[in-house]
């Protein structure tokens, strides 16, 4: 039987022409009146994710 791939890694994660993994920035769903404005400047936008977590991620997503 085929695995499928887990749907919520597809919407959660993309991959950049190396392989790195891209994510949304952490720290930005609620209370934002306790950040500061350079946090907030700072968490915009997405981010890389560290490889030894990628590497779970690239298990989900393409079943290595």
């Amino acid at each position: 039987m085929k695995l499928k791939t887990k749907s919520s890694a597809k919407k959660r994660f993309r991959f950049t022409a190396t392989g790195a993994v891209k994510m949304a920035q952490c720290g930005k769903r609620h209370n934002m009146r306790k950040r500061g404005n350079r946090m907030l400047r700072n968490a915009r936008g997405m981010t890389i994710m560290h490889p030894s977590d990628a590497k779970k991620v690239a298990t989900y997503y393409f079943h290595v």
